[in-house]
């Protein structure tokens, strides 16, 4: 690879460590190429990018960006690596976790979500776990709408208990 072809590749990491939030590092080496292409598939299917990236360019890209704070997740920076991008921070780890019911890898390096770092393969489950936006927002306006409900359902049982004794009232008048 030239300098200009190294050049080009960390502006274009760059590009990517920017303008994504949630970045996974991933230990592929070892898989073969079906494996490799049917993680890709997986990965494509899931709205997750994946590429495999060279160590030392990855950690240029990382330096050069500067409004991210990547801690310690250049220390992962060793033997084979992937990098995951996706709009969901859970995706990535889910997928990971799934294809491993079947695969011994790929292994969790470390992830970026939202100014988070994680480092390690024991993150994985907990990542996994890690509610989307969606889902957050879905859980809020649902405890929103809780009380709403309650006040309806309360005021509905009242009226019909209101004009129960109205009518008993006017029976016996």
């Amino acid at each position: 690879m030239t300098r200009e072809e190294k050049a080009n590749y960390i502006d274009e990491l760059v590009v990517q460590l920017k303008g994504n939030n949630v970045i996974y590092l991933a230990d592929t080496a070892e898989l073969t190429v079906d494996v490799i292409n049917n993680l890709r598939r997986r990965a494509f299917n899931a709205n997750v990018s994946l590429r495999v990236v060279k160590n030392t360019l990855l950690s240029k890209a990382m330096d050069k960006v500067e409004d991210k704070n990547f801690g310690d997740l250049k220390d992962t920076l060793s033997g084979s690596t992937s990098i995951m991008f996706s709009e969901v921070g859970n995706a990535p780890a889910r997928l990971i976790k799934d294809f491993r019911k079947k695969n011994d890898k790929p292994l969790l390096k470390g992830a970026y979500i939202d100014e988070g770092v994680y480092i390690g393969d024991d993150q994985l489950t907990m990542l996994s776990e890690i509610k989307s936006k969606e889902e957050l927002l879905g859980d809020i306006i649902g405890l929103l709408q809780s009380p709403a409900k309650n006040v309806i359902s309360g005021l509905k049982n009242a009226g019909g208990t209101i004009a129960g004794i109205l009518k008993t009232l006017e029976e016996r008048a």
